[in-house]
């Protein structure tokens, strides 16, 4: 891994000629009886590798499309079909979350009686592993996000930053194909940041872990390959590569 506080951008790893993981269609959300219209025909490719930035003022969309996207809501018009399959037809959607989509949000959701080890241990706990199964890989993921010296730790014993390691270690639990997150450094200072956005780099350029990122920051954003920027529930750009950041910055 990077050291705390290294910059590294992500260096391009797939082409549009990689098989789409996910792929939403004309997907239209609306709330309060149908008079706030928080997405309106939205489509959009997510492909197997991505590290995508989905950028926007507040009341853009931005975090209603992550819950669509994640199978946490359903559109009221339109189809999101993940690794080919229509969302739709999922008879179980907590066991198809539980299973491929691992989940990191700003305000980590960790379990104050738990320690460290044991929140890792939670999406786990539906599978097949044993108990010595489970706590041994809990114990190589914190490693991976360099936490293994605070696997006894409760949440309050540990910084903002290392709870939001232990978050991301818990939603690398059940080997996703694609991890979500939702402004995932917002409560985070400059160098926390840093830290999480080195290991989102790891996960992807190791891993090839596909990545989608709803975020405020530019320089999150910064860090993915393409930048996908919403207004008015509506995707207003779409840009991969170096002129990605230009785009959204406008």
């Amino acid at each position: 891994m990077s050291s705390p506080g290294t910059v590294t951008a992500a260096e391009p790893r797939t082409t549009k000629s990689a098989p789409a993981i996910l792929r939403a269609v004309n997907l239209k959300r609306t709330y309060a009886d149908g008079q706030v219209t928080a997405l309106n025909d939205v489509s959009l490719e997510v492909h197997a590798g991505e590290y995508v930035a989905i950028m926007g003022r507040s009341g853009s969309g931005k975090s209603t499309l992550l819950n669509l996207l994640g199978a946490l809501d359903r559109p009221d018009q339109g189809e999101i079909y993940f690794e080919g399959e229509p969302l739709s037809k999922q008879r179980n959607l907590d066991s198809f979350r539980a299973k491929r989509i691992g989940f990191v949000f700003q305000s980590f959701y960790l379990l104050p009686t738990l320690t460290a080890v044991e929140n890792v241990q939670i999406p786990m706990f539906e599978g097949p592993l044993n108990p010595k199964q489970r706590a041994d890989r809990a114990h190589e993921l914190l490693k991976i996000v360099n936490l293994e010296h605070r696997l006894n730790h409760l949440p309050m014993e540990l910084s903002v930053g290392e709870r939001q390691r232990v978050a991301i270690a818990r939603a690398l639990a059940n080997e996703p194909a694609m991890l979500l997150a939702d402004e995932p450094t917002g409560n985070l200072d400059s160098t926390n940041e840093a830290e999480v956005l080195n290991l989102f780099d790891q996960l992807h350029a190791e891993r090839n872990m596909t990545l989608v990122v709803i975020t405020h920051s530019q320089d999150v954003a910064d860090r993915a390959q393409r930048t996908i920027h919403l207004r008015d529930g509506r995707i207003v750009s779409d840009v991969t590569g170096h002129a990605a950041s230009h785009s959204s910055r406008k």
